[in-house]
């Protein structure tokens, strides 16, 4: 899939990032669940597309788009990049945006809508806790993403909300669906699954764009959870 088309419009921080009426500092707080199919030793993970991610590829591909720095302009660039420049592995997450829920029922809900496994509250393990930020070039260019992107649904992933991070272990007899989230606010999900003996080398490999969860989480299992398992569930990376 490529676009079309990008148009972009550009804005000084001091009218926009730094104003306290500008909404596009602040996202919600988030879940993310690191998903371990048991039946097949296998983590679930999705893809998707970030505009920021994509965002950040233009500029370092044509820097010349983001010279002009008047915010009433609009650069377009003619050749676009293909849209897989800004698709990222990302463990399963969502917003926290239902206040009648607790975080362990949106992580069960998000666990349906994007991955299609049915888990239930009991089966979930919190992990930790912490502050997730995208880090930025520059104040231009973080506010030119914002721009881009603040009238998204998701804020996951994009500064300082806090996001709690969980462990499930599932089984193919809990699948009831195809999971790819819910198209109809915007979300287009690939689901992945990588298999245990080779998680340590999906992880680090660079050519694999993930995010930071995706490494932690998958070192967070190895250091507690892999030790435990059968040996012969166990291979060498």
């Amino acid at each position: 899939m490529r676009l079309a088309s990008l148009k972009m419009k550009t804005a000084c921080c001091e009218d926009c990032l730094f104003q306290a009426s500008c909404p596009a500092p602040y996202s919600l707080p988030g879940v993310s669940i690191l998903i371990f199919n048991t039946s097949r030793q296998c983590f679930v993970v999705v893809k998707q597309f970030r505009p920021a991610v994509y965002m950040c590829e233009v500029e370092r591909q044509h820097p010349q788009l983001f010279q002009n720095q008047d915010k009433e302009s609009f650069s377009r660039l003619e050749d676009p990049l293909p849209a897989v420049v800004g698709v990222t592995y990302e463990l399963c997450a969502g917003i926290v945006d239902k206040p009648h829920l607790s975080l362990e029922e949106i992580a069960c809900e998000e666990i349906l809508e994007e991955c299609g496994y049915r888990v239930p509250v009991t089966n979930l393990k919190k992990i930790t806790s912490y502050r997730w930020r995208l880090g930025l070039a520059s104040k231009q260019q973080t506010c030119r993403i914002f721009i881009y992107i603040r009238k998204q649904r998701s804020g996951v992933g994009v500064t300082g909300s806090r996001q709690t991070l969980f462990y499930a272990e599932v089984t193919d007899q809990m699948k009831t669906s195809g999971g790819g989230g819910q198209p109809e606010e915007g979300e287009l999900i690939e689901v992945v699954e990588i298999p245990l003996e080779d998680s340590m080398k999906f992880a680090y490999d660079e050519t694999l764009p993930k995010t930071m969860g995706v490494i932690f989480s998958f070192t967070w299992f190895q250091n507690n959870i892999a030790p435990k398992l059968p040996k012969s569930n166990i291979k060498a990376p």
